[in-house]
């Protein structure tokens, strides 16, 4: 497709943009402080970014009861990895290249914490206790090296009305995971009988 401009010069991109506002070029630090500590205590959700060997990057959502992420020092996090569909795409990205972003997301809440660092595969028995939940353990984890950490402005969730009911758009012709299954893998099962193993899978195989 053909634009009237493509941006590839820095100078010309804040030309057009202006330089950041107030204090929003120096509100990042670099570690975890009791703000931040407390944010992440009560997020139970969040958003994993790690870079692959093809160069692409990868955005996987993570789950869990809030606090899940746990705190082990002003410098460092740890992720409890739960069983999914065994791609292991994040993990798989860490071999080659460490670099992690996360977003905290808390619902009814519009701001959301930003974490950028390095991450290692942990196996460690003593995590893995703590990190159980209904008696099972997490098999890895993401040790996460903090680099940077601040809080972003609400905007993004104030644009789109996420936490009001009455905003959300109907499902009815939203895809389904196991649409997108049959159409793009051709699994000999129908749709109904996918769905049907699919929502038992979720139940049986969350921790």
């Amino acid at each position: 497709m053909e634009f009237e401009e493509v941006i590839v010069d820095r100078d010309r991109l804040r030309e057009l943009v202006g330089a950041p506002r107030g204090y929003a070029a120096v509100k990042s630090i670099t570690y975890i402080d009791e703000l931040f500590r407390k944010f992440i205590a009560a997020s139970p959700f969040v958003i994993v970014a790690t870079r692959g060997a093809d160069g692409l990057l990868d955005v996987s959502p993570k789950g869990d009861p809030a606090g899940f992420v746990e705190v082990l020092d002003e410098k460092t996090l740890a992720l409890p990895d739960r069983p999914g569909n065994q791609r292991l795409d994040s993990f798989e990205n860490l071999l080659n290249y460490p670099e992690i972003s996360l977003i905290f997301i808390i619902p009814g809440n519009n701001e959301t914490l930003r974490v950028a660092g390095r991450a290692r595969i942990v196996r460690d028995h003593r995590l893995q206790i703590r990190q159980a939940v209904r008696g099972k353990f997490p098999l890895l984890c993401f040790v996460i090296d903090v680099e940077e950490a601040f809080m972003h402005c609400p905007k993004c969730m104030v644009r789109s009305n996420l936490w009001k009911s009455e905003y959300w758009p109907s499902l009815t012709d939203v895809p389904t995971l196991v649409q997108s299954v049959k159409r793009h893998a051709n699994p000999s099962e129908s749709v109904e009988e996918l769905q049907r193993r699919e929502d038992l899978l979720t139940i049986q195989r969350l921790y």
